[in-house]
């Protein structure tokens, strides 16, 4: 079953994208086998860990996460017969907890009283982890300080360069941990020097854009604060956008392109497009569909208008 995480396909956007921008390429991570890239992260993580042998018996492997990264490090813990702790919050898709616990790991809920990612959430939730540090009976794989995760998004980097078989001018992604925009971006300016990397995250907390960390509804991104992974010699520039757009956006990509999706890959392309026009036909901007919409059924994104 690892084998099965990643060589993901890309395709190119043929109808939201105007016609007079650059052609905009998306990498569908939605294909790998929990259904997002984060397979990929947890596997160099829990790999990082067996090959330093940093498990020792009686430990629990343990991650905080908003709730992708945590279905993954489950499904890689179930193959690997690794013991594994998740903590998550009521905040994130009921789905992807549901998930957590469905592949036998243990999972911990640290609540949110108004059911959004708050600027306080994250701090509850790694203090709650240090604590089971602390107590010496887990080892945290810590995905906002892990450094193997970069192996990870530059394999995928790879992958995207190798696919598309022309110059890239741009990538953008939301940032969360910051591993993808980080991992893949040095990849694709490696190849590419001149090439635009461009981190996103909502209007209502860009903390990365100088501004006071609020709340929002999108898993996997914006913490509240600026990650440690977080490199501005690759970055090179940073696009706060307004969660309604890029929630309407997952929901063109499915009905207009059949990419289905959350929407964190709404902001992705939303930004794509946005770029794109900047850099005019006969460009190449290159982005990522993070995951399945699968994972979002449960919520109100692909509900119908009223």
């Amino acid at each position: 079953m690892l084998h099965t995480i990643g060589n993901t396909p890309g395709t190119w956007l043929k109808r939201v994208a105007p016609s007079d921008c650059a052609e905009i390429w998306v990498k569908l991570e939605g294909v790998n086998p929990t259904g997002s890239y984060k397979d990929r992260v947890s596997l160099a993580m829990l790999e990082g860990i067996s090959r330093r042998r940093d498990l020792t018996p009686g430990k629990r492997v343990l991650e905080c996460t908003g709730g992708s990264t945590g279905t993954s490090v489950a499904f890689v813990g179930a193959v690997m017969d690794l013991p594994i702790t998740i903590i998550s919050s009521n905040a994130y898709a009921k789905s992807k907890l549901d998930s957590i616990r469905a592949f036998g790991a243990e999972l911990i809920i640290e609540e949110s009283p108004s059911g959004e990612v708050t600027s306080d959430l994250w701090p509850r939730m790694r203090a709650r982890a240090m604590k089971l540090v602390e107590a010496g009976s887990h080892i945290w794989l810590d995905q906002f300080n892990n450094p193997d995760m970069l192996d990870a998004y530059r394999c995928m980097g790879h992958e995207i360069v190798d696919q598309i078989e022309k110059p890239i001018d741009a990538f953008c992604g939301c940032v969360g941990t910051a591993g993808m925009v980080v991992g893949v971006g040095g990849v694709v300016r490696d190849a590419y020097p001149d090439a635009r990397v461009v981190a996103l995250e909502p209007e209502s907390s860009a903390v990365l854009s100088g501004r006071s960390p609020g709340s929002h509804t999108i898993d996997g991104t914006a913490a509240g604060f600026v990650p440690p992974l977080f490199d501005d010699n690759i970055v090179t520039e940073v696009l706060a956008l307004p969660e309604g757009d890029g929630r309407k956006m997952a929901r063109r990509l499915a009905q207009e392109e059949g990419i289905f999706a959350g929407t964190s890959s709404g902001m992705n392309v939303l930004a794509a497009i946005q770029i794109a026009r900047e850099i005019g036909p006969g460009g190449v901007v290159a982005t990522v569909a993070c995951d399945t919409g699968f994972k979002y059924l449960h919520e109100t994104l692909f509900d119908p208008p009223k």
